[in-house]
């Protein structure tokens, strides 16, 4: 069997992962996974200490999220993707506040940073898309493992069915999550961030002008996300706060979203590998 064959394939076109994977309401449940998996000790001290989300705030975003979408819209590529970034982690090693040894590549670590996107994703779809059904929720949690399998993540290192998964995430939660620093920081709304560094010239510049003006309700609707569309269990344990106005805020938020999106073009409602992807599929359809 030659090396193509036996790697691991993306999660099929149509399925649950297809449709909000490459959605735009899917950058909006971002922060509260990437904020999920740093409230692990030892996660938060290796995005701590070797991350560059702090001095490239925009670029780190930029290649993450092309990272994610190249696992599910990939094709090929999805499997070459993730033997990046697990030699990408090799070197990324230290000791968590508490004073313990960390590896990024431990199971239980890289797990666990999996692990959190699928919760994130079940709870943000029923107020962005739609509450998922029980056969889509069994089909997003057996797609999110395909994926895994793509990022060198072993059959045995994650809950193989969603009656494994819940025991297996509430114990993480009781014994593991706590407010790190980086937690902190990606909930705070005084933290300096600088302009967008991306797009056009004139946009880039306008941006710059305005940063100062712009900056605070963003860091405010960057928290009010975050914290939002995090699973309430987890934002308990984590100890994040949320009040009944907040949680009227976002159910009225999610009810324009979720009018406003579905209707837009495709080329505004979806990421760009995502539509290459779709438009790959319909002329694949049209040549059979």
């Amino acid at each position: 069997m030659n090396r193509a064959a036996a790697e691991p394939l993306p999660p099929p076109p149509g399925g649950v992962l297809w449709s909000l994977a490459g959605d735009i309401r899917a950058l909006l449940m971002l922060p509260a996974a990437l904020t999920l998996q740093v409230a692990r000790p030892a996660v938060g001290a290796g995005v701590d200490e070797h991350s560059v989300f702090r001095t490239d705030p925009w670029g780190r975003g930029e290649r993450s999220l092309r990272s994610l979408q190249l696992w599910i819209y990939g094709g090929e590529a999805a499997a070459e993707e993730g033997r990046r970034l697990r030699q990408l982690h090799r070197t990324i090693q230290g000791t968590d506040a508490h004073g313990r040894r960390y590896h990024a590549l431990d199971p239980a670590h890289y797990s666990w940073v999996h692990a959190t996107g699928f919760p994130v994703y079940r709870h943000a779809a029923r107020y962005l898309v739609h509450e998922l059904t029980e056969a889509e929720e069994r089909q997003l949690y057996a797609e999110w493992l395909q994926v895994g399998r793509i990022l060198g993540i072993h059959d045995r290192d994650m809950p193989q069915t969603i009656e494994e998964f819940w025991p297996y995430y509430r114990k993480v939660l009781a014994d593991e999550l706590e407010a790190t620093v980086v937690v902190r920081e990606l909930v705070a709304v005084d933290q300096p961030v600088p302009p967008p560094d991306r797009g056009p010239l004139p946009l880039r510049l306008t941006l710059r002008a305005l940063w100062p003006l712009l900056l605070p309700p963003l860091a405010r609707f960057r928290r009010f996300m975050t914290i939002g569309l995090m699973p309430p269990d987890a934002r308990e344990a984590i100890g994040l706060p949320w009040t009944d106005r907040q949680e009227r805020r976002l159910r009225r938020f999610a009810r324009v979203v979720r009018a406003v999106v579905p209707v837009l073009p495709e080329r505004l409602r979806y990421l760009p590998l995502a539509r290459e992807a779709r438009a790959r599929v319909r002329s694949d359809h049209r040549a059979r």
